[in-house]
């Protein structure tokens, strides 16, 4: 299976892209400089003790409160073999005015506050620090029991405390011994200055902020497994460069540098494909497809079989179609990170066997994906539904929002969605040979691009022999642009033409 990451920066957002042997697995979107994000550790103090919930509220200085449920982390520890310590096992009691480190380990959604744990976890390469969890674990793919023992008893011996833990990522398997004691004598040293920096520091301060998204995927990628990291920014590369240099275990020659003069993603066919996670139906091989809604409750999946009239029986053809649809089902839950709930309406399958089958089939797939899914077993009414867990946003949010115009039932293009359509279309002009780029555009549209500097990369850099003008229209809907290119710069303009500089 070719492998390859595609990663890039522009318009004030960073940009990864998974695809295996050409499908588009992985989608995701980060603003630049980074927000609240999962991960981020911060100093909060208590607001509210809900007993009858096990719960609190926080103040971190944010929006909104955070929730903190006294049960909940933010490592899946289900994922991993290994031992809880009992002494995990209580929870000291919190009282309003207290002051506490957690971690967030999910953001903020409409009304709701973001969620946060007391028990937190600082990710390295090869482990994972539990400064306050008395867990040893191991993933699950590592294989050889051998290995297995070894890289357990290695983990032990980091340990200064027995309330302290470590979990071995499946990246240690090919790291030395001397590599596992310097990890984790750094990922202590955070934690200790954290600790130090929260005595005196002011409630909502960012003790500790997780890698930004495409450190996060060099961090978490197997150089054997990948066939390739293509980087569409000098800058970027230049950095990930030296990650590469310094980890040691991911080639060089790998990380390819894109130098092509039209959008990357464009260029790979990746943009389209983005656009496809957006669209509420999904076609299947053989002409079924999947109608996907989402609700404030839930996630639900239609399962239809279109024009498939397959070979056999009906019972046959059904079950062969539900068998199709449960493999993409999980690839378009993990491309579109689709979090919480989601239930799956199957065609109607009369055989048990069937029923069973279609549903291990499902947990086969998505126990493939990274973020943990729990499958409950289908029902007579051949409905299944699962969980996933939510991390980060889906990448609707990065292509649409909703319509005011229609009191939230509809939804509109999201404006960064819009700017890179518009990146994308300058680079194409430019690279048809014109020096000049004329664009009429929404006028808020072109407000947002002056103001928060959206293309300043690009015109410092690639674009700075370049010239573009932007012409705002009050009576454009906002996903609407219209743009054309010369070579020479004796154009027309109206006075109020604005020069990007």
């Amino acid at each position: 299976m070719k492998k390859e990451w595609f990663l890039d920066r522009y318009c004030g957002q960073q940009f990864a892209a998974l695809v295996e042997d050409g499908r588009l697995i992985e989608f995701s979107s980060e603003k630049e400089p980074r927000v609240v994000c999962v991960g981020n550790i911060y100093k909060g103090r208590v607001t509210n003790v809900v007993a009858g919930m096990h719960a609190a509220f926080i103040n971190c200085e944010l929006n909104k409160n955070c929730y903190l449920s006294m049960d909940d982390t933010y490592t899946d520890y289900t994922k991993y073999d290994g031992t809880m310590s009992a002494l995990n096992n209580e929870n000291p009691p919190l009282n309003v005015g207290d002051e506490v480190l957690v971690q967030i380990t999910q953001n903020a959604r409409r009304n709701k506050g973001a969620k946060v744990t007391k028990k937190l976890s600082i990710v390295g390469k090869h482990l994972i620090y539990l400064p306050n969890t008395a867990f040893v674990g191991i993933s699950r793919k590592i294989k050889d029991e051998a290995e297995r023992a070894k890289l357990l008893e290695s983990a032990e011996a980091l340990r200064d405390t027995q309330s302290e833990g470590f979990i071995v990522r499946t990246q240690a398997a090919i790291a030395t011994q001397k590599q596992l004691k310097a990890e984790a004598d750094y990922l202590k040293n955070i934690y200790r200055t954290m600790l130090e920096t929260a005595k005196t520091a002011p409630v909502g301060t960012v003790l500790y902020e997780d890698e930004d998204l495409p450190v996060r995927v060099i961090r978490d990628s197997l150089g054997e497994s990948v066939s390739a990291f293509h980087v569409g920014d000098e800058e970027l590369y230049q950095r990930l460069l030296g990650l590469v240099r310094l980890q040691g275990d991911i080639p060089e020659e790998k990380l390819i540098k894109y130098n092509g003069e039209r959008s990357m993603f464009m260029e790979y066919g990746i943009t389209p494909l983005v656009y496809d996670a957006a669209r509420p139906t999904v076609p299947l091989e053989k002409g079924g497809s999947l109608v996907i809604e989402h609700t404030e409750a839930m996630t639900v999946v239609d399962v239809n079989t279109g024009k498939f009239i397959g070979t056999q029986h009906l019972e046959e053809t059904v079950f062969e179609m539900n068998l199709i649809a449960a493999r993409e089902i999980a690839r378009q839950v993990r491309l579109r990170n689709v979090g919480g709930i989601v239930a799956v309406d199957f065609i109607d399958m009369a055989d048990e066997a069937h029923r069973l089958a279609v549903n291990e089939e499902l947990k086969a797939c998505l126990a493939l994906d990274n973020t943990k899914c729990n499958v409950l077993p289908m029902n007579e009414l051949c409905i299944t539904t699962f969980t996933r867990k939510r991390v980060g946003n889906d990448v609707l949010s990065y292509l649409v929002k909703p319509c005011v115009n229609c009191g939230g039932m509809g939804h509109v293009h999201e404006d960064i969605y819009v700017v890179t359509r518009l990146r994308s279309r300058i680079l194409d002009c430019f690279a048809e040979g014109n020096t000049v780029v004329i664009a009429d555009v929404n006028a808020q549209i072109m407000k947002k691009i002056i103001s928060e500097g959206m293309f300043a990369i690009e015109m410092k850099g690639r674009w700075k022999d370049k010239k573009i003008y932007l012409i705002p229209h009050k009576t454009y809907k906002e996903d609407f642009f219209s743009i054309r290119g010369e070579k020479t710069d004796e154009v027309d303009l109206p006075e109020f033409a604005h020069l990007l500089k």
